[in-house]
């Protein structure tokens, strides 16, 4: 079982530890037999207990080493991102295992990493751990594919062998996850900040003017913090009602209905002429190029929020985690389209259509690396916790859905050759396995387009960055 997110959520196929067959935990330790009358001596305990202090030791030095050099770098927003995508990761693969152990299947690793071990402890006929490459993670169940050679004994408890529902519950549970967590994050956002008002802007800052000790906006006597609920009269009914009038104002009052701490302010305002730039921001003065001159007050608007409760948050939430899916499945539509995929390698080898589409990455639906991904969650955090939230709401249904692509060695392949299985079995007749050597050319087909994609999207990123304002 793969995922898009980790490079492995089950090494189909790895090979086992020296002395060990496939699937089958390693022997324990054993030791000669002592002279009859003699007690065992602890030996081989005692010399346990400081090796597992030692690799204890290591992951902590580790640990420290790596964070010390992301703070001393001044990179503590990307080390950030990085623990949220782990831990993500890592709930992905809980998914994985808790499903696969409550449907009594073998589950022989749990590990965080990839490469050597650092760390790692047994518990039944689990080894869970880290390893020293945090590239993710991955759960190991014995058996995902007819491939496998397992050990006649473990065989009755190999994902194969398992009924149809549970092969489905457990394949699927990584991106079951991924829904549970963005709609675990968009709930939490709605009790902590509330929900957006469609009535009411607040002001998040100025903008200053070059050459002026105040802005327009801050003349009016407008501070941060304000909510404007209504212009020249009539309540607001739309967030970008103001932007609109403001914009056609240039030179002429407007009166601003404002609540302040509780307080109902009216602040009458001058928009002077201006233009918008094209890194974002205002300035003063008459436009030039194809842009045009406009009203401006020189204010930063964020939107308005009002509280509700647990009840209530449930639902918004999942109409929220339903609009942002509904919006992923069109985007992941059209960049896999023959449309979207030709415009997306111009922008590879045409630097020009890259600077322009990474310059309206709203309008280029231009796919996304975690490096890109990593680069806007950080622009995120500048501007506050709520907007990390909704990258991170996005990324995971991102990994849900991407992770369901119906092809091995994605969570999806496995989910569609059970249902191939189901189809082709008959009734009264044993139960039919698909053979997974007979998809191998299509799997490595399929991963060699996605490795292109994927490196492109990383070359993309690196060359022509996009920055969301």
């Amino acid at each position: 079982m793969r995922t898009t997110d980790t490079p492995a959520a089950a090494q189909v196929g790895e090979a086992p530890p020296p002395g060990s067959r496939a699937g089958e935990a390693p022997p324990p330790r054993s030791a000669a037999a002592p002279p009859p009358g003699q007690v065992p001596a602890p030996a081989s305990d005692s010399a346990a207990v400081p090796a597992d202090r030692r690799a204890v030791l290591r992951l902590v030095v580790g640990i420290a080493v790596v964070v010390g050099g992301f703070i001393a770098l001044g990179l503590g927003d990307v080390l950030v991102f990085i623990v949220a995508i782990l831990l993500i990761v890592m709930l992905h693969e809980l998914g994985h295992f808790a499903t696969a152990k409550w449907s009594h299947m073998k589950v022989t690793e749990y590990f965080v990493g990839f490469g050597p071990r650092l760390w790692s402890i047994r518990r039944g006929e689990t080894e869970y751990g880290v390893k020293a490459i945090p590239a993710g993670g991955y759960v190991k169940i014995p058996g995902m594919t007819n491939l496998e050679e397992i050990d006649p004994e473990d065989e009755p408890r190999t994902y194969r062998r398992k009924p149809f529902h549970n092969r489905i519950i457990v394949a699927s549970a990584g991106s079951f996850m991924h829904f549970l967590i963005a709609f675990l994050l968009a709930w939490s956002a709605i009790l902590y900040f509330g929900t957006p008002s469609s009535a009411a802007v607040q002001v998040a800052g100025f903008v200053p003017f070059a050459g002026h000790a105040q802005n327009p906006a801050q003349a009016a006597g407008l501070r941060a913090g304000d909510v404007i609920i209504g212009v020249n009269g009539h309540a607001l009914t739309d967030p970008t009602e103001l932007s609109t009038v403001i914009r056609g104002s240039a030179g002429r009052p407007i009166h601003l209905q404002v609540d302040r701490g509780g307080r109902t302010l009216s602040l009458t305002v001058v928009p002077a002429v201006g233009h918008s730039l094209s890194g974002g921001g205002e300035a003063l003065g008459p436009a030039t190029g194809s842009s045009k001159s406009h009203g401006i007050i020189g204010i930063r608007q964020e939107s308005a929020f009002t509280s509700e409760g647990p009840v209530r948050a449930l639902g918004t939430a999942a109409i929220g985690v339903g609009r942002v899916t509904s919006a992923s499945v069109t985007g992941l539509g059209h960049v896999f389209s023959p449309h979207g995929l030709s415009s997306f390698f111009n922008q590879v080898t045409n630097s020009k259509a890259a600077a322009q589409a990474a310059a309206n990455p709203v309008t280029s639906d231009r796919p996304t690396s975690l490096v890109g991904a990593g680069r806007v969650a950080v622009q995120a955090e500048h501007q506050g916790v709520l907007y990390l939230i909704e990258v991170l709401i996005a990324l995971n249904i991102a990994f849900a859905l991407l992770n369901m692509l119906p092809m091995l060695p994605l969570d999806g392949g496995h989910v569609a050759i059970a249902l191939y299985e189901r189809v082709r079995t008959r009734r009264g007749k044993p139960y039919y396995q698909a053979d997974a050597a007979k998809l191998l050319p299509v799997v490595y087909a399929f991963m060699a387009v996605l490795l292109v994609i994927v490196g492109s999207a990383v070359f993309l990123d690196i060359a022509h960055p996009v920055n969301f304002h």
